[in-house]
């Protein structure tokens, strides 16, 4: 008997490829104009108006500490909801919705920052992806 995959919306930040459950993104978006925030965490970019609704933006690559992205035609605004509210993250690229044939537990000696924003690495075509738990990504200090 097949269980019912969950699938996930898989995007890139640099070299590297990441993904987040689809049942947690409303919308992909291009990139918006967006305004600063004073004295906010290094990683939030800022806010946009999406609809009338005013919407945080946190940079990804700044909280996974890479180095800052020139914008291109491919960066996105990926947003999630979150607690009854949306975020924003920006990501350089969105690549595919897809599902995983098996996902792994992250590895605790990954030691690295960017260790704790991992739920498991789903594993497709041979190619490791680092599944985002998006309470630890939206909840940094």
């Amino acid at each position: 008997m097949m269980q019912a995959q969950e699938q996930y919306i898989e995007f890139g930040i640099g070299e590297f490829t990441y993904a987040i459950k689809i049942a947690e993104v409303h919308e992909i978006i291009r990139m918006q104009p967006i305004t600063d925030i004073p004295h906010s965490r290094p990683d939030v970019r800022g806010v946009f108006s999406l609809r009338g609704k005013v919407v945080p933006v946190i940079g990804l690559r700044t909280l996974f500490q890479l180095p800052k992205e020139v914008e291109t035609k491919s960066t996105r605004i990926v947003v999630v909801g979150y607690r009854e509210q949306s975020v924003g993250l920006i990501v350089d690229r969105v690549n595919k919705v897809t599902s995983y044939a098996e996902i792994h537990p992250a590895p605790e000696q990954a030691g690295s920052e960017s260790g704790k924003f991992l739920h498991g690495i789903g594993l497709r075509d041979k190619q490791l992806v680092g599944i985002l738990k998006l309470d630890e990504v939206l909840l940094s200090e």
